[in-house]
């Protein structure tokens, strides 16, 4: 009987480890893989096209929704690329808000990613611990802007909001005795800064616990240690950013090398690893944990000592205030063309970049003059990642490929537009 040498096998698009909506066709020798062939274009949502047909100022929610994860980074890249094109500054006081949402929202990527990452290796305790910390940070996001994911909390020329001096409150119930209720509210007598520094104080010894739980556990190193290595200078060439290019030893990270907002006045190291595989790419990230966690602290500091105006005082871009905007009539109808038609932004293309968690998150903007784009090209991270990812794949295990889908972080809203 004749033996079969390689075969192909299906890994997704409706694998628990695939995630998200990603088909591999793996041709496989034995359990070793030979090639893998990545196919995209299942969850295709014309992001960009639908962006065309909207003035500038409604597109801001479909950012979100893009990397569903990194919701704010996002949102900073698009609202970045329209204020260049208007030529607008957003007040201080705004930038260190943006500053300190971004690392929250990082801090939120990077606990989601070691939660999923350590499921598919089979270290189950970490979804669980992660989530606990993740619920904290996701009432701040609810709190700043009332959804706790799809905020679309930044404008052009600022924030929606200047930070609520109250945080909500757990109320007691059917399902929620007095004293858990009492206990659940401990952190949240304050403002929405007093809880974010309640969480900070706390957050460093959960990061603790987290390495306790897989740094140096045995099976966790022999499912990452020297699994889909790649080169510094290969790295570069794949087109690599974020986590995956500082994980091969590059220390290239935009808040350094090009500052926006606020990150040229705080201070925190860039992580790098040595060997550029699986394990190198999961302490930078945990690092970068610890890194976000002080930046948020210097921003609470700084937004403490210094009031301010959130936003543009020019109601051609910013809506007016809701109880000026029902007592006149010039507000009125500054807030009724907002939010038909949108403000025209003058011509010229543009491109706006941010160190999203995953790496360079990029928006090609190119007006004519309208109140919408004509074009919108988005530069998402995980594409250059994925489309390494036969490379990285080739000679290992069956097991690895899931290890190795794990350490690119893929979210499919971005790669998949």
């Amino acid at each position: 009987m004749a033996e079969i040498q390689s075969y192909s096998i299906n890994f997704g698009p409706q694998h628990p480890a695939a995630h998200g909506v990603l088909r591999l066709i793996l041709e496989m020798d034995g359990e070793t893989v030979v090639h893998a062939d990545p196919h995209i274009g299942l969850l295709h949502r014309a992001t960009e096209k639908l962006a065309e047909s909207k003035p500038y100022n409604q597109s801001i929610g479909y950012m979100d929704r893009l990397d569903y994860v990194s919701m704010m980074c996002n949102e900073h890249a698009y609202v970045m690329a329209i204020e260049k094109l208007l030529g607008v500054e957003p007040p201080k006081r705004a930038q260190y808000i943006r500053t300190m949402f971004d690392e929250v929202t990082r801090i939120l990527n990077h606990l989601l990613w070691l939660g999923a990452h350590g499921l598919d290796i089979g270290a189950m305790t970490m979804f669980l611990y992660c989530f606990r910390e993740r619920e904290d940070l996701m009432d701040a996001y609810e709190a700043v802007s009332g959804a706790r994911m799809h905020a679309t909390y930044y404008r052009p020329g600022g924030v929606y909001r200047d930070l609520p001096n109250q945080m909500p409150q757990y109320k007691e119930g059917k399902f929620r005795k007095k004293g858990k209720a009492q206990r659940l509210n401990k952190n949240r007598q304050g403002s929405l800064l007093d809880f974010l520094e309640d969480f900070t104080q706390r957050f460093p010894k959960c990061v603790d616990e987290y390495e306790t739980l897989l740094t140096d556990n045995r099976i966790w190193k022999q499912r990452t240690v020297d699994i889909g290595v790649v080169s510094p200078e290969r790295a570069i060439a794949l087109g690599f950013t974020g986590p995956m290019l500082r994980g091969s030893g590059v220390e290239w990270d935009l808040r350094k090398k090009q500052p926006y907002a606020a990150y040229d006045e705080v201070s925190f190291k860039i992580p790098v690893g040595k060997n550029g595989d699986c394990y190198d790419r999961y302490l930078v990230r945990v690092a970068e944990l610890r890194q976000s966690n002080e930046i948020i602290k210097q921003c609470i500091t700084w937004l403490r000592a210094n009031p301010g105006p959130v936003a543009v005082d020019d109601h051609k871009i910013i809506p007016p205030a809701r109880a000026v905007m029902k007592d006149k009539m010039e507000s009125l109808i500054h807030h009724f063309k907002l939010f038909t038609e949108g403000y025209v932004v003058p011509p010229g293309e543009v491109y706006a970049a941010v160190e999203q968690p995953k790496g360079e998150f990029g928006i090609y903007l190119i007006s004519d003059g309208a109140n919408k784009p004509y074009r919108v090209k988005i530069r998402a991270a995980g594409f250059a990642h994925l489309s390494a990812f036969a490379e990285m794949v080739k000679g290992h295990m069956l097991a690895d490929v899931v290890a190795m889908i794990g350490t690119q972080d893929i979210v499919f809203g971005e790669i998949d537009r």
